[in-house]
């Protein structure tokens, strides 16, 4: 079958690299390069650079903006279905009218629609995680809903679980285009709709006030934003150690050499290691050695 792939980051990558091995992949369409790193050096897309690795001769396509020259443009490739995988923009109608349009949304819908359905699966502690294949139309994420797949939450942080729901989410576009012919979709419940936004920084922005709603944070902002303390100290490998007791937020309750216990009001955490602003993450034992701080101390 012959598809056009729009898809930007690892997530799409995943789906993408098993399109190739099955289908006729005749373009593909992501976000632009931009600016990573340390050194702000110009860096193409995961999907994107998968081509390029390969030395694929498929058109890559990165449009400024999704108008009516570009829908021409995507026209004459004279494809069978678009396949859309975190793409990162709205598609216009001109676009959606040219083929049937398939979203593989990283959400178990129609929970979750909009821009960061795995970190808000994980902030709302799930119980489980999964991809939707949807029909696409000029809503958000509210298309008739083609198949889906799911896995149990198993604590994974946002990073694993993309390259899991990555996974899940291929092999539900190769099920899909093996039976789209008989397949019968199947509307959602516009009530049982919930909508998550694009992560802003300052959401990771934390403090000792519950174990188990921390730990989720530090999972789902795994990478980024990841999560801080008000003076910049970042917390990472954070792990519920019980969530039952009452402590003074931020109170060093256990110190190990791999890891120190914190309380909060409510429960305690494990943390693995601390990373002060503009300096490297060292394991939590060493950084409260080198503050001289101890068990009963406040970590602030």
């Amino acid at each position: 079958m012959r598809v056009i792939f729009m898809g930007t980051p690892d997530y799409a990558a995943v789906i993408l690299e098993s399109l190739l091995a099955h289908h006729e992949v005749c373009a593909l369409v992501a976000q632009g390069d931009k600016k990573a790193g340390r050194s702000m050096q110009l860096q193409a897309p995961a999907t994107k650079k998968l081509l390029l690795d390969r030395n694929s001769k498929i058109p890559i396509l990165q449009p400024n903006k999704l108008d009516e020259e570009f829908a021409n443009q995507l026209k004459a490739f004279d494809c069978d279905k678009i396949i859309v995988a975190a793409y990162g923009k709205i598609l216009p109608k001109s676009i959606l009218n040219l083929a049937p349009c398939i979203n593989l949304h990283a959400s178990i819908l129609p929970k979750f629609r909009g821009a960061s359905p795995i970190q808000q699966s994980i902030l709302q502690q799930e119980k489980y995680f999964g991809v939707t294949a949807m029909q696409m139309n000029e809503g958000l994420d509210c298309g008739d809903i083609l198949g889906f797949k799911v896995i149990p939450n198993t604590f994974q942080s946002a990073p694993k679980l993309f390259e899991d729901l990555g996974k899940l989410a291929a092999d539900l576009t190769l099920e899909y285009l093996e039976k789209c012919d008989s397949i019968s979709p199947l509307a959602q419940t516009n009530t049982e709709a919930s909508y998550c936004k694009k992560i802003k920084k300052e959401w990771g922005r934390v403090g000792f006030d519950n174990a188990e709603s921390l730990a989720a944070k530090s999972r789902a902002y795994e990478g980024w934003p990841e999560i801080y303390l008000e003076n910049g100290l970042k917390l990472k490998g954070v792990r519920v150690a019980e969530s039952t007791s009452k402590n003074a937020q931020g109170e060093i309750l256990q110190i190990t050499n791999k890891k120190i216990k914190v309380g909060c009001t409510i429960g305690s955490v494990w943390i693995e290691s601390l990373q002060a602003p503009s300096k490297k993450a060292i394991c939590a034992y060493a950084y409260l050695q080198g503050k001289r701080l101890k068990v009963g101390d406040i970590l602030e």
